[in-house]
């Protein structure tokens, strides 16, 4: 399955999930994006190679939207989440921006900060709208890049925002120079966000009224015409649409993934999970790498310590179902909120479940919080229903955990790191596992020496 039978996009369509969750869509907004897209791509002639770049764009368009979650809860004072996706309802219209802004700005805030987070805003909206445009869009063109995109898909990608009009961000490009697959993204998205809130007319009427400010008239005039088929509409809503996906990739270009691609792949989104908060920078990076210091100790194979690294990148994919709200909280977690937090293993284990190369550490990634007393979460799990690569990815989870910053506290030294988890040895950790960090991180010091 890793070598030539693992399609890319299959694989890029599953973890396009992820990305939903991080916007606040409903599941499958990417994939239903694809197809709209692809229909417009088709209509107005786009060659073979055209349509693949424009097929990777589309399925990837909110690669870099983690990048800017931290800020918008810090600037807004809100659940990211839940702004993102009403913020895509927004048009250009003034008193609907300011309604937005008065009504989405720190809710659960004391009035004093939200009337200085509002002030803020009024007085430096557009900057503010610039900066997070620009970190989301610049950071998912990168992610591409690093995904062995070409540059057609990145700049796709890092121009997404942008409104024919020249009044769209970050740069306030215009016209043609916007490039055509960033177009094409962006009027997909109108059509999803308003066909999946409010209806077929709301998506046909809201792209229509955004004509020549937005979006080129003339790409305009084709969507309208792709919208007189029911058929347009009904394969949004059909239940095997990410099957249909599949299909429609040009035949001469449909790429494979091999094991080299499939690490770059996972490394990339461990990038995009890792960038939702900034107390979790590289942390499952490290854990891949803590992970590997371990499965190396303990005798693992190649094979073995590859399929355990790519667990340990993947593992807390489902954090992007989490608001920074909860993730950057300093304080002490309510029980409600530490009720959220338990349910990112369940998010991780659903999205890796379906896909094919990934299914195999989907456990791992449902199972790296269960303790060996049974007093972990989410399932309560004994010790005997968790099994060794699990227990492998806690312990370097936990130690990276505690040797980095956390909005609650300073990093840890490793020697006083290594004793908290020490005490709990044979109740939370596995007695192996541990050791041979241990060993590890000592032969690693006497090379470093």
């Amino acid at each position: 399955m890793q070598k030539q039978s693992l399609r890319l996009a299959e694989l890029l369509g599953a973890l396009s999930y992820a990305l939903d969750l991080t916007e606040g869509q409903p599941k499958g907004h990417s994939i239903r994006c694809c197809w709209i897209g692809f229909q417009l791509g088709q209509s107005i002639g786009m060659r073979d190679d055209e349509l693949s770049d424009l097929y990777y764009t589309l399925l990837l368009k909110d690669l870099g939207c983690s990048s800017n979650a931290a800020r918008v809860c810090e600037l807004y004072l809100t659940d990211d989440r839940r702004f993102k996706q009403d913020a895509k309802l927004l048009s250009d219209s003034l008193p609907q921006v300011l309604r937005f802004v008065i009504s989405h700005t720190g809710a659960n805030a004391s009035f004093a900060e939200r009337f200085r987070a509002v002030v803020n805003i009024l007085r430096n909206g557009g900057e503010i709208t610039r900066e997070l445009f620009a970190a989301r869009c610049h950071r998912g063109a990168e992610i591409a890049a690093k995904m062995r995109f070409s540059k057609t898909v990145c700049e796709g990608i890092q121009w997404l925002d942008e409104h024919w009009d020249g009044s769209g961000r970050p740069e306030g490009r215009a016209g043609r120079d916007i490039p055509l697959p960033s177009q094409i993204a962006l009027l997909s998205q109108v059509v999803d966000v308003f066909h999946t809130t409010t209806g077929r007319e709301a998506a046909i009427q809201e792209v229509s009224r955004r004509s020549g400010t937005w979006f080129e008239p003339d790409l305009v005039e084709v969507f309208l015409a792709l919208s007189d088929a029911d058929d347009f509409w009904e394969t949004l809503v059909t239940p095997d649409l990410k099957a249909r996906i599949l299909t429609l990739e040009p035949t001469e270009e449909i790429r494979f993934v091999d094991d080299g691609y499939l690490d770059d792949i996972a490394t990339a989104f461990a990038q995009v999970i890792d960038s939702k908060s900034p107390f979790t920078a590289g942390h499952s990076e490290r854990v891949a790498v803590f992970t590997d210091l371990i499965a190396e100790e303990l005798g693992k194979t190649k094979e073995q310590r590859q399929w355990l690294k790519r667990a340990a990148l993947l593992h807390d994919i489902g954090k992007l179902a989490v608001s920074n709200m909860i993730l950057d909280k300093p304080d002490k977690l309510t029980e409600a909120e530490f009720a959220v937090i338990k349910t990112h293993p369940t998010h991780s284990a659903d999205i890796l479940s379906g896909i094919s190369v990934f299914a195999d550490t989907a456990e791992i990634a449902h199972a790296h919080h269960e303790r060996l007393d049974g007093k972990g979460y989410p399932r309560g799990l004994a010790a005997s229903e968790i099994g060794e690569g699990t227990r492998i990815v806690t312990v370097a989870d936990v130690f990276d955990a505690l040797t980095a910053d956390r909005p609650y506290r300073k990093a840890m030294a490793v020697p006083q790191a290594l004793a908290i988890m020490e005490k709990d040895v044979g109740q939370a950790f596995d007695a192996t596992c541990f050791d041979a960090l241990k060993r590890a991180l000592e032969r690693t010091e006497a090379i470093a020496a």
